[in-house]
Parts: C-alpha cells; structure tokens; sequence
C-alpha cells in the first residue's frame, strides 16, 4: 500500500465494544475502509490495551492519585499485558502517529496527487477528530492547489477550527477564572513571561542508576551513608551504594516485596509507593500498594511485615526516636506502628477519603492530609483530632512540619500553599505562585532547632512531574520562598531546574 492509494477520510466505526469474548478482553469493532482506500489490514484493538495506555500515561504524567483509582476500576492488574515491554509515553507516540495520518490524508488529492507545500496551520488533536475540520482543511488545500496551477498566487488564510471558535468569547461576555489576559486559555500558545532563571543540569554531573523494570516513584537518601533507597512499580525497592559505584561489584541490593500464598512467598507485583530511613540510618520501611508496611536492614534482610491497612498505603514515616512508624492509606487510617514488634499501637479513622500523607511534629504528635481536604493533627492515645485545619478547595496532597515544629506547611491540587500554626484556626500564609498542582514540599534544615539557628528558614515547592517525552515541554518550577521577621511575612524567589 503506498501513499498514492490513500483517499478522502473515511469514518471508522471505532465506538462500538463488544460483549467479553472468551479470553475475557473486550474487543473494539473496528469496521475496515473499503479496499480500494486502504491496504486491507485487520485491526484489533482491545480495551484493556487502552485501559493500560491510559493507565500508564496517567502515571508518567504524575497523576499518580487519578492513576490509581482508574487502575482499580480497569482491572488493569487482571490484563495479560507485560508493562515491561511497554516503552514510556506509548499513548502520546501512538496519538503523534495518528495525528500524522490525518494530516497525511489532508495533504492527499482525491486523484492521489500529494499536495507540495506545508500545512497551513498546524493541526491540533482535538482539530483531528472533528470531521468538519478535516474537510475544512481539504478544501483549503484543494483551493490553494488551484490557486498555484492556475498561477494566482499562494493562499495563506486559514479557517479557524470550531474548537477555536467556541473557545472566542461573545460579544458582552467577560471570561471567567481570571482568564481575561488569555495566559490559561487551552489553544494560547504563548506562555506568560516567567523571571525564574534556568538552572541546566549537565548529563557529566549525573549519576544513572539502572535496575528497576518499572517506574520509579519515590527515593530517599540513608541520614548518615552514601546509599539510596528506590521504590518502583516493579514491587521491589532498591539499596544504592554510591561509593561502589563505577567498580565491578554489585552496587544495589533488591529488596523484593513478597505477600504469602499457598504456604510460600510470591511476588506481590504492587507498587512501592513510600519509603523512610530512621534516624541512625540502621532501617528503611517501605510502604506498598498490597496493603502491608515492610521494616528491612540496611543489608537488605526483612525484619517485619506490618499488616492492617484495608488497602494501598500512601506514606509512612519514622518518628525521630526511632520506635514508631506512622502510615497513611487508602482505607481512610492513619496508623502508629511499634517498629520492635510490628504491632499497631493506635488506628486513627478520622479521615472521611483516601490519606494521602503524614509528618510528625514530634515522637508522638503528627498530622495527616487527605483527598477530603482537611488536614488533621493527632496525638498518640488521643481518641480525637487535637486540630483540623481547613482551607484547601481541593486533595491536600502533602504536608510538613517546620524543623521547630511551629509551623504545618501543606500543598494541594488547588495550586496553593498554606501555612498553619496550631495557635490559630486559619491559616497563616497561602502562598500562591504555580499555576498547577503542587505535589512535593521541603523545608530547608534551618532556623531555629537546627544546626543553623541564625540562617532564613527556606520552603520548596515542586509543580507536577514533567511529561513523558514527545509531549509538549511544559516548565515545571521549583518555587522558593523565604521566611522573615519571626515567621511574620514570606519573601517569595524561585529557580526553574530545566531537565538535562
């Protein structure tokens, strides 16, 4: 089949699923083009492999909460498909090559002719699934390479697409949400002028470390070694020893996330979603989507399984002592773990969604955040929240103590930071500087109680995870804000780290 065989679109008939066949997929009918149009190729398109290419794109994208929930809904842990095999951001190469079909068969004549020239305006996915569009476009082509047989000339005017049109607000009509100046319009294709300055990181001044066969989602480095912990969707975490790197040893040590079946341990195949060295660096807990917290050596030997969560656990904890381990889980609970014999100490239910995060104030004071927007301060044999902060219009995704222990600072998908103190019931500071989600906080280790009493208290603020390559390049900055005048005001500054 070569180019010159291809004719104006045809309309598969792609939105009819059948019933489950017996190998349990469901199969799309996909109804094929006349043979005259298209080499007579047969399609099968099933919905667990878009369930998983939604899934994973999700999870590259950093939608990590919206990734799990669907994964549960799409039985995707039920499917067939080796994740392994599956390169990153196969949704987005698979949609490039769609959209290049579509311009191919703009850019071809009806007698097979290819058109010379370039499109005259990009074509944007949306544009591509509209079928006025498409023949919008045709047409333009059409008239243009008429223009230029019949000699008169080139035509540059496109035809706005409909997607644009209803996007023009009518006369008399004010846009909502602050849009006025058109930087948060979904077609704006110009970027509001940001006064971050780029910090290139050089591939020569980065370490790549390679093992896991799945994504890794979380790392942690040892207090007082050169090893780094990983966490991956391969059900393992890792143990990095940086000073081996580079020499012919081993230099990670695989700490496999095993549940018991049939009297014998097998691999969980869930996720390792959070990990924790204590103080003294002697043990790291892992937290797993099957449920169960795992407390292991440095060397790599599982020391206990900690089992009550009723679902994935999201985050976990070591108190600075050293004796407890808090975690956080889908089950809507918080829980205190004995980390000398594995027990739960307390179960905390006061979260009415998912918990998404926990810090400690202290050895036994902490706070939790949720899906449901309230952030909760709770205290060991207490059977009541000492505080509930609300404020957040949207998941509170993250949350951390000051080094004092003064102040509660807390990220959300509403786009804000909030800082609390436990002397008053709203907040002290909402910072907002990202027009995105916030995922990630990080106090500096300065001020009061540190070992730099005299230097700023500085806090770090993370925007969504970059986007799997072939998407488009969105900046992801890394906001910093600087605490003055005795915790009465911020002064906000902040460096945009550019991916090397």
């Amino acid at each position: 089949c070569v180019a010159s065989q291809l004719g104006p679109p045809e309309q598969p008939n792609v939105g009819r699923v059948s019933h489950r066949s017996q190998n349990g997929q469901h199969h799309a009918n996909l109804s094929p083009p006349p043979p005259s149009t298209f080499c007579p190729t047969k399609m099968s398109i099933t919905s667990d492999e878009v369930n998983f290419l939604v899934y994973r794109y999700l999870q590259e994208s950093g939608f990590s909460h919206s990734a799990f929930t669907f994964g549960i809904e799409s039985h995707i842990s039920q499917s067939n498909i080796n994740g392994t095999l599956v390169p990153p951001a196969a949704l987005i190469s698979i949609l490039q090559k769609g959209l290049q079909y579509v311009e191919a068969e703009i850019s071809i004549n009806e007698d097979g002719t290819v058109f010379d020239g370039r499109p005259i305006e990009s074509l944007s996915l949306i544009d591509a699934v509209m079928p006025d569009v498409v023949q919008t476009r045709q047409q333009a082509f059409r008239d243009k390479l008429a223009q230029q047989q019949q000699g008169g000339g080139t035509c540059t005017m496109a035809t706005p697409s409909p997607a644009h049109q209803a996007m023009a607000p009518k006369n008399g009509e004010i846009p909502v949400n602050g849009e006025e100046n058109g930087t948060h319009a979904m077609n704006h294709h110009g970027e509001p002028m940001d006064l971050d300055q780029d910090v290139e990181i050089p591939a020569s001044k980065a370490t790549v470390l390679r093992g896991h066969e799945s994504e890794v989602f979380i790392c942690a480095w040892n207090p007082v070694s050169d090893l780094l912990a990983s966490g991956s969707g391969d059900s393992t975490a890792r143990i990095w020893d940086l000073n081996e790197i580079g020499s012919s040893s081993s230099t990670q040590l695989v700490l496999r996330h095993c549940i018991r079946e049939g009297g014998q341990d097998v691999p969980s195949n869930k996720d390792v979603t959070s990990l924790d060295w204590n103080s003294d660096g002697t043990l790291l807990a892992t937290g797993s989507y099957d449920g169960f917290a795992r407390i292991w050596t440095k060397d790599g030997n599982l020391a206990s399984t900690l089992g009550q969560h009723k679902g994935p656990i999201f985050a976990l904890k070591w108190n600075k002592k050293g004796n407890s381990i808090l975690s956080a889980g889908v089950d809507k609970t918080t829980i205190i773990w004995d980390a000398h014999t594995g027990e739960a100490k307390q179960q905390f239910p006061f979260h009415s969604a998912p918990a998404l995060d926990v810090d400690w104030q202290n050895n036994t004071t902490f706070a939790s955040c949720s899906t449901d927007m309230c952030i909760h301060v709770c205290r060991l044999g207490s059977d009541r929240p000492l505080k509930t902060f609300q404020g957040h219009t949207n998941e509170v995704n993250a949350i951390k103590w000051d080094p004092s222990g003064m102040l509660l600072a807390s990220c959300s998908d509403d786009m804000t930071l909030k800082i609390w103190s436990m002397k008053q019931e709203q907040c002290v500071h909402d910072l907002q500087a990202h027009s995105k989600e916030i995922y990630t906080i990080k106090w500096s280790p300065t001020g009061p109680s540190t070992g730099s009493p005299n230097a700023n208290i500085m806090l770090a603020r993370w925007v969504p995870p970059p986007p799997p390559h072939g998407t488009p390049r969105r900046r992801r900055s890394h906001r910093v804000w600087r605490l003055r005048n005795s915790h009465t005001s911020f002064e906000y500054f902040s460096t945009t780290l550019s991916k090397f």
